[in-house]
């Protein structure tokens, strides 16, 4: 997520449909006032009698986003309330617009975006349900569940991200998974889910996720750092590499797969910037000694799940030969999007800038391949994770 600035207009009092503000929104927004070839008046009046039909908001929404999946552009979508993401992307957005906090106090009185959840994203392969990723230190890594894993049920009701755990939390939970292609190899695991404060949790999560792995007589430091949308997630990574857990790594894996992207134009300076070291020397005549950059060698992880910002980062580290990328080809998704509230509390984000790196070069619809190609099957995998290895044992190499 590339964000964009500006200010978030009010929902007229008088509320138009669901379809008329998303296609209204849209036509005054999007980007590009040509709609990328599509006749937008036609298309509205092509999804409207479906969209009357549905009869859920979830049913309205699955039909108004195939309608936006026709401009072909990232950062155009609807989420419902009934999505992580709308929650996660509110977060992201709520502190730094006004309008926005006014037009969601009754429903967030706390002044704070939260959800209930046990900190893992999900993704459906051929109509089964897996677990594609964790967020470290979530009830998920704490209950022992895995990367792969199907979910089968939550409480004995079939799996929805925000229902299954929603008025649940730190009431523990059953989550019936099967960990193997064998369909007798399923268990009951207990999860104890928490409330998730969206202002924070990528926070937490980054800091939880510092590990110094010790292979071949060397040390490399890593990191997952889930969002960039905010000076906080970037002052982690500063900390951690610079005063923290990592800075006596010898080598360094800076993992960006999945979470959303920012707005990091100074990200890549910890890796790129020149500057004096700082020695330290007490009364003790103990010394320590401080490097404003990390000069060691990095490994950048990236997949599909990287976007936006993250792409652009994964792009400067390959211009500028700061360190080999592993992983797999990144989302392609380099717009800018804002989000807009709609009558019925729903998000709509929209793709308002097109973006180009260095002037000329447009990564939107292609993304970035890495040097170091590795595919990681999701289904079944039992917490394995190819990438990740891969990127320790080179960085491991790349040691002098």
């Amino acid at each position: 997520m590339w964000l964009a600035q500006g200010s978030l207009p009010f929902v007229s009092s008088k509320q138009p449909t669901l379809l008329d503000a998303v296609w209204s929104t849209v036509n005054e927004n999007f980007y590009d006032p040509k709609f990328n070839g599509l006749d937008w008046s036609a298309l509205k009046s092509q999804y409207q009698p479906q969209v009357v039909k549905a009869s859920s908001q979830a049913g309205k929404a699955e039909v108004i986003n195939e309608m936006l999946d026709q401009l072909q552009t990232s950062h155009t979508h609807l989420f419902t309330t009934d999505e992580p993401a709308y929650y996660q992307l509110l977060g992201i957005f709520y502190p730094r617009i006004k309008e926005l906090r006014t037009q969601l106090q009754s429903t967030f009185s706390e002044g704070k975006i939260q959800y209930e959840g046990i900190g893992i994203v999900t993704q459906s392969i051929q109509g089964k349900t897996f677990i594609k990723t964790i967020f470290e230190g979530s009830p998920a890594v704490q209950a022992g569940l895995q990367v792969g894993d199907q979910i089968l049920n939550v409480a004995g009701q079939p799996f929805q991200a925000i229902q299954s755990f929603k008025g649940k939390a730190n009431q523990p939970i059953k989550v019936r998974i099967q960990r193997t292609e064998d369909a007798s190899d399923q268990r009951t695991i207990t999860v104890t889910p928490k409330r998730f404060d969206c202002a924070q949790m990528f926070v937490e999560a980054i800091a939880n996720s510092v590990q110094v792995i010790k292979t071949g007589g060397k040390r490399i430091g890593y990191i997952h750092v889930w969002s960039f949308a905010g000076d906080p997630h970037q002052q982690v990574l500063e900390d951690e590499v610079i005063y923290g857990r990592l800075k006596n790594a010898d080598a360094l894996v800076l993992d960006l797969r999945d979470g959303w992207g920012g707005d990091p134009m100074t990200a890549l300076h910890l890796f790129t910037a020149r500057g004096p070291s700082l020695t330290s020397i007490r009364r003790n005549g103990a010394k320590s000694t401080y490097q404003g950059q990390w000069n060691k060698p990095v490994v950048m992880l990236v997949n599909e799940g990287s976007r936006s910002a993250k792409e652009i980062l994964a792009y400067g580290f390959q211009q500028y030969d700061i360190g080999p990328v592993v992983g797999s080809p990144t989302a392609g998704a380099v717009v800018a999007g804002r989000p807009f509230l709609m009558p019925d509390q729903s998000l709509l984000y929209v793709a308002v800038s097109d973006v180009y790196i260095d002037k000329t070069v447009r990564l939107e619809g292609v993304g970035v391949i890495p040097d170091v190609v590795v595919p990681s099957p999701i289904p079944y995998a039992q917490g394995q994770d190819p990438q990740k290895e891969r990127a320790i044992a080179i960085a491991r190499s790349a040691v002098k």
